[in-house]
């Protein structure tokens, strides 16, 4: 007959076997893209807190900073607001060469206004005016959008491929290359961090040789590649889903006679709310 000492020690023995089994099935390195879009899905919420969530809006900070190409700053105020695959992003800034930037999606219309006293769109909203699929994918803004397209890609029918673990900017990311259903010439990474699983990056990149749609032919877009990136940490959990509280966007236009623009903003979201009433005018596109 076992003493009590010895099913004790059986007991903590089977308990021990148990937790390793569950560990190294935790740190099981993801091979599929089923895998890593499930573990992404969970690392947001479970099923029945992204389920319960219709709409979302977020306020707070805006920061602009010309990175090359020039100097200057500006601080200012941001707000986005989600409603299903539909969204309204703005940044405002009290200076009249660049008051900031409006992007309206209704879920089937872009809207991208001027950002300038002389009426004239910004390099950035020139660029995803004319490069679209980073709104009509429901790309931006990643996680804080409820039209982040992995949560539904049974309606997207995009085209996913897992490209493992990559080196960016010295940190271990997962990979996730997005072709949508639509053509378009971006190329579209999305970036996942290992241990959590959160969504940290999204890389867009449209390379020399591509003529950007509805903007005049000229040689200079022919010899441009465009870079735009969306990172995303200080993640919160609210309600149950755990979301990016801050936002930085970096775009560079690069000649290739060496000539470069680059911009950054930085956004931090003072306050995030889920299932809050929109009013509808929210998403005209005018």
């Amino acid at each position: 007959m076992k003493t009590p000492r010895a099913l004790g020690m059986a007991g903590i023995a089977v308990a021990a076997c148990f937790f390793l089994s569950v560990t190294s099935k935790a740190t099981e390195p993801v091979t599929t893209v089923a895998d890593l879009v499930a573990h992404h899905l969970e690392s947001v919420g479970d099923t029945k807190a992204r389920a319960g969530i219709q709409s979302r809006a977020a306020a707070g900070t805006a920061h602009f900073h010309i990175m090359v190409g020039g100097g200057g700053t500006l601080d200012g105020r941001s707000q986005f607001v989600s409603q299903g695959g539909k969204f309204h992003f703005m940044m405002k800034f009290a200076n009249n060469e660049y008051r900031g930037e409006h992007f309206i999606f209704d879920g089937n219309r872009v809207q991208v206004s001027t950002a300038t006293a002389a009426l004239s769109r910004s390099e950035l909203g020139g660029f995803l005016y004319s490069q679209d699929a980073v709104f009509r994918e429901g790309f931006w803004g990643g996680v804080l959008s409820t039209a982040w397209p992995l949560m539904d890609l049974d309606k997207r029918k995009a085209k996913l491929t897992f490209d493992g673990i990559k080196k960016i900017d010295g940190q271990d990311l997962y990979e996730l290359r997005y072709q949508p259903k639509k053509n378009t010439d971006l190329e579209i990474r999305l970036y996942f961090d290992p241990s959590t699983f959160h969504h940290v990056r999204s890389v867009y990149t449209l390379n020399p040789g591509t003529v950007m749609a509805s903007e005049p032919t000229n040689a200079r877009q022919q010899q441009t590649r465009y870079h735009l990136e969306e990172r995303f940490n200080d993640f919160q959990t609210i309600d149950g889903l755990t979301l990016p509280a801050r936002y930085d966007i970096r775009f560079s236009e690069e000649l290739q006679s060496g000539s470069t623009t680059s911009y950054e903003w930085e956004i931090l979201e003072s306050s995030i709310n889920n299932n809050v009433s929109l009013d509808p005018r929210n998403f005209d596109v005018k």
